[in-house]
């Protein structure tokens, strides 16, 4: 393929919100786009060369299904001239950060633009669990009104513990005040500056907060720390009758222990948008009525898209304008713009 003018960026899926602000990037890069084909087509194209003189890749998180993840194989096959990748989506485990490192790829993500949205379906899905909500609303749609409903339980001085107090985390701490939660949470290191922590959580240890709290939902990154963090011993030191809710990655929960907390009761109803084999669900999720199922829609709002695009076109617009991106993830900080 002939050599570009302009510096090259290619578009891994589709900009839905902000297509305008995407094609006002034609003014200083060339824009490519894939938008169907398969891993094994998009390893065969960098291998011979047809991607060569791409500077930055911007992926969308359904791209996974073009590409298949970005792990150390396809990683290797990326085409020399390519410095950055502007991922659409706060988790970024659909890429393999420290081998972009390694290869002095710099990655970004969308950090800020998901946390209202995916706390919002936090809170949904809370208080859905604490209803068992799924039982009388399928029952209503059968023509059975309330069904075999039983007693749900108020929010109103329940134990709140929140596993990971980023943005999303703190965001749903705010939206869980007015329910008169009493909140604790854990991270690595406690949190410092007062508006991380915003409603002024206690901060306690793993083990104590899995076994007081009446409520547990994971706000965590997933990551070699974190994947199956939650399995049978971490259950079996829960209280009687705890309340789960994931809207971060469903590989942060062993699936099979969650059955089984549910059928034995140790669990009394989840609340979930994320899945350990999306698209994927336990049969064992899918069969239990206490459980509030979603497919992965805590940030698919009009508004929440278009401020992830826009982040993302950002990200792209500063790599062309300044060379370097605006919110590069932790393991590729350091890697610099070689021309």
């Amino acid at each position: 393929m002939p050599a570009s003018p302009k510096p090259i960026v290619l578009l891994l899926g589709e900009v839905l919100q902000a297509q305008n602000e995407w094609k006002a990037l034609s003014a200083l890069a060339e824009l490519r786009q894939i938008k169907d084909g398969d891993r094994e087509e998009f390893l065969d194209d960098c291998e011979s060369g047809v991607h060569d003189g791409v500077l930055a890749i911007s992926r969308t998180y359904d791209s996974v299904k073009l590409t298949g993840r970005f792990d150390r194989e396809l990683i290797d096959l990326l085409p020399q001239s390519l410095k950055f990748i502007s991922h659409n989506g706060a988790g970024y485990d659909q890429i393999d950060a420290e081998t972009c490192a390694n290869r002095g790829i710099s990655v970004s993500n969308t950090p800020g633009a998901v946390d209202a949205s995916t706390a919002n379906t936090a809170i949904y899905l809370l208080l859905g669990a604490l209803r068992r909500v799924h039982v009388p609303a399928t029952a209503l749609r059968e023509g059975k009104w309330r069904g075999s409903m039983g007693l749900g339980h108020d929010p109103e001085g329940k134990t709140l513990g929140i596993l990971g107090m980023g943005g999303i985390g703190s965001a749903f701490a705010l939206r869980a005040v007015p329910f008169d939660f009493k909140i604790q949470y854990h991270n690595r290191n406690p949190v410092v500056h007062p508006s991380n922590n915003p409603t002024n959580a206690k901060y306690v240890g793993f083990e104590e907060l899995l076994r007081t709290s009446d409520v547990i939902s994971i706000h965590l990154p997933l990551n070699d720390t974190t994947k199956r963090l939650i399995g049978r011993e971490q259950f079996a030191m829960m209280k009687d009758g705890v309340v789960i809710v994931n809207t971060a990655r469903g590989k942060i929960i062993d699936e099979g222990a969650l059955v089984e907390a549910l059928e034995q009761g140790k669990v009394f109803a989840a609340g979930l948008d994320v899945y350990e084999k999306e698209p994927e669900i336990h049969p064992g999720l899918i069969k239990n009525d206490n459980v509030v199922l979603m497919p992965h829609i805590g940030t698919a709002t009009v508004e929440t898209l278009r401020k992830m695009e826009i982040l993302v076109i950002d990200n792209i617009r500063s790599v062309l304008e300044k060379g370097c991106l605006l919110t590069p993830v932790v393991e590729t900080r350091r890697s610099k713009l070689k021309r």
